[in-house]
């Protein structure tokens, strides 16, 4: 689990909550027109901007925001020297026993034991990489369109509490709940997007971003073992995918 995601989201809405609570009655804050408005609402429209498989998908692409796990790249270099040491010195068929744990790098090395053309695993582990993105960007998306609608409906939310409270001007009793929802439908909004939806989104971008990078890694790996190159000369290569003070450890324990 990413501890972080969690310990963003709880403690956002903590503060938030908590800074209400300082102030008095919470349930001031509990308005079910203004909840209506904005949460359905957000939901709904966002609905209409894709299919309803990938709204519903999007949502188990969220929880990659919390449970996602990407390989260290130290390790996944130390991987492919060990592989390229064992191909370059016994041929690619000695790969075949080998035990790998990443499951990109283990479909690649299956793709070369099996003696398919170099520029055919290239074209297969790319397009394995480009589709992995466009259905992660399919959530990212969801996400970033609540972000944008939520305040849209606090703004909505907020017309219609202006409009009750400006037609019974007359009714003092009905001024405050009319109010409450013009005030509260835009907290909502607010709440949501910034504290939600935008956060996940750039969440998701993260998560989607690093594993891209570590298997771009992976297809360069297959494509210097294919190659029959050199494994320090791979290691090296390898090694730009690391940031400057991680690759000069790297290089110390060589």
């Amino acid at each position: 689990m990413d501890i972080a995601t969690l310990i963003g989201l709880l403690g956002g809405f903590g503060i938030i909550i908590g800074a209400i609570a300082t102030g008095g009655d919470i349930m001031l804050f509990v308005n079910l027109p203004s909840i209506l408005i904005v949460v359905g609402g957000t939901f709904m429209v966002t609905l209409m901007q894709v299919s309803l498989k990938d709204f519903l998908g999007s949502f188990n692409i969220a929880l990659k925001a919390f449970f996602y796990k990407t390989d260290d790249a130290n390790q996944l270099i130390e991987e492919a020297v060990q592989l390229a040491d064992v191909a370059r010195k016994n041929g690619l068929l000695a790969l075949e026993g080998q035990e790998i744990g990443n499951e990109f790098l283990k479909q690649g090395i299956g793709l070369c034991v099996d003696g398919h053309d170099p520029a055919l695993v290239q074209r297969l582990l790319s397009k394995d990489i480009n589709l992995t993105i466009q259905r992660h960007e399919v959530g990212q998306n969801m996400f970033k369109n609540m972000a944008i609608m939520a305040p849209a409906m606090g703004m909505i939310g907020t017309l219609v509490g202006l409009v009750q409270m400006l037609a019974n001007m007359s009714d003092p009793a009905s001024i405050g709940p009319a109010m409450a929802v013009a005030l509260l439908t835009t907290l909502y909004g607010a709440v949501i997007a910034n504290a939600f939806a935008q956060p996940m989104a750039d969440k998701l971008a993260r998560a989607s971003q690093l594993e891209k990078t570590n298997k771009s890694l992976i297809l360069e790996t297959i494509s210097g073992i294919q190659e029959g190159m050199n494994p320090r000369v791979l290691e090296q290569m390898l090694s730009t995918y690391l940031p400057s003070s991680k690759r000069v450890k790297a290089d110390d324990g060589a």
